[in-house]
């Protein structure tokens, strides 16, 4: 079976000469703002590149919504000019990213998940403002959905670059695609139970949940937009996720969930390494196993074994018992919390009083195991990406989302972060591992994350 990564993007036109361009547009940010700034290529022929790539792959891979090829190259063009008359620089200046469409990009299409509607935003949302602010060069959105429903037939759902025929997960599917596939180097994502998380193991990617507030986000629909949606980063390597979180972390009135204070430095654990670390493992703390399929054993194993780069590394793992109950269900619970409460009945409120009360048990599980550890690592999901036809099966259960969701959706329900980070293979495709801490507990997840990857067995 054919991958897209295989697939030749084709001629690229006159960029093409002594520059290998396809290359320059699949490099990460990181290593783009730094070529930026050192004047060896400039925002235009890096925003052109991508443009192009997006172009000759895009019909295939299925990952954007809206593509904003006139207003990117107008703002790598100002990036240029910026470049050129010795301004200030921003950590993203001149880089092309593209956001989900749960965010309002000025332009694009913004899909409304609150109350369904579609529309071209009118404004840019806060994330889109910071990207700017930084300088980055935002390209356009990315389709956002679960399966075939939100997608619709005619015209499929975003393409897993590692093989055609699989799924990228849900609803930050195109967010991975378009980074799995190298159509842009990074992407703003929106983790609901598990939505940048859980794309990013299906397609070998590093995906953030971030503590809850850290990352304002706004609706021009609700005053409260989200009860468990975070909105964070979806990158090839850590280094990428953390510049996004500097950019991106910080107070916004317009979010009423958006935390005061400042956030920590994103930056500072990189490069630090894993030496002296005190970690927690568990296959499973989440009861999981109650929906383990045939494959979830080898993608375990796979996972379990791939922790012990981090022994390796210098950190002590040790395995733990520990267990907390229904934290999936919590969640789903209060995921439904407006709907159900609209009903004003007794049973609607004991739904809701159970599920405080789940989110109260997990917060003091999750408070006990970060005072004798320093972070605790699991599996990210317990398979590899299915392929459509399994994927439409799966969705036709009503409880699907507990199994799908199972090894995330504790992360959602507490606030607390969780980032996925690819841990190999199984049966030719990605499998995830997860590494959760306590509220602003990034920089030591991405401190882990950078070392982890580093310490990837050579092929």
């Amino acid at each position: 079976m054919e991958s897209i990564l295989d697939v030749s993007p084709g001629p690229l036109g006159p960029l093409a000469a002594n520059r290998d361009v396809d290359g320059l547009a699949s490099l990460p940010a990181w290593r783009l703002a730094e070529m930026i700034a050192g004047q060896e290529v400039s925002p235009v022929e890096v925003t052109e590149a991508v443009l192009e790539r997006i172009d000759a792959l895009d019909g295939q891979v299925r990952a954007f919504r809206t593509v904003a090829a006139e207003a990117a190259r107008k703002s790598a063009r100002e990036a240029e000019a910026a470049v050129r008359e010795g301004r200030p620089l921003g950590l993203l200046h001149g880089v092309p990213l593209a956001l989900k469409e749960h965010i309002p990009v000025a332009g694009c299409n913004y899909w409304n998940s609150f109350d369904g509607s579609h529309s071209i935003a009118s404004h840019d949302g806060i994330e889109a403002e910071r990207l700017r602010a930084a300088g980055a060069i935002l390209v356009g959105t990315t389709v956002a959905g679960l399966t075939a429903r939100e997608f619709g037939a005619e015209r499929g759902q975003p393409e897993n670059a590692w093989s055609n025929g699989r799924v990228c997960g849900d609803s930050s599917s195109g967010c991975a695609a378009a980074v799995a596939a190298g159509l842009v180097p990074a992407a703003v994502a929106v983790d609901g139970l598990g939505s940048t998380r859980l794309p990013a193991a299906f397609c070998g990617l590093v995906g953030l949940n971030p503590t809850r507030g850290r990352i304002p986000w706004s609706s021009d629909w609700a005053i409260n937009p989200r009860l468990l949606s975070n909105p964070g980063p979806l990158t090839t390597n850590a280094r990428d996720a953390a510049i996004l979180m500097q950019v991106l972390a910080g107070p916004d009135g317009r979010d009423l969930m958006s935390r005061p204070d400042a956030p920590p430095d994103y930056l500072i654990g990189l490069g630090k390494g894993l030496a002296g670390l005190n970690l927690a493992w568990s296959d499973d703390p989440f009861e999981a196993f109650a929906c383990a399929g045939p494959q979830a054993a080898d993608a375990i194993a796979a996972v379990r074994s791939a922790s012990q780069r981090l022994v390796a590394g210098g950190a002590r793992l040790e395995s733990i018992a520990d267990r907390l109950e229904g934290a999936a269900s919590s969640a789903l619970a209060i995921l439904g919390a407006d709907r159900t409460m609209a009903t004003r009945s007794e049973a609607a409120s004991d739904v809701v009083m159970r599920a405080k009360l789940g989110r109260k048990r997990a917060i003091d599980w999750f408070d006990e195991l970060f005072s004798r550890y320093d972070a605790l690592v699991t599996p990210t999901i317990q398979y590899v990406a299915p392929s459509r036809e399994e994927w439409a099966l799966a969705w036709a259960d009503p409880g699907y989302m507990l199994t799908y969701a199972a090894h995330t959706a504790a992360s959602n329900l507490t606030g607390y972060p969780a980032i996925s980070v690819p841990a190999g293979l199984v049966d030719g495709m990605p499998v995830g591992i997860q590494f959760w801490g306590p509220p602003d507990s990034e920089p030591l997840l991405l401190r882990m994350a950078e070392a982890f990857i580093e310490m990837e067995p050579s092929a």
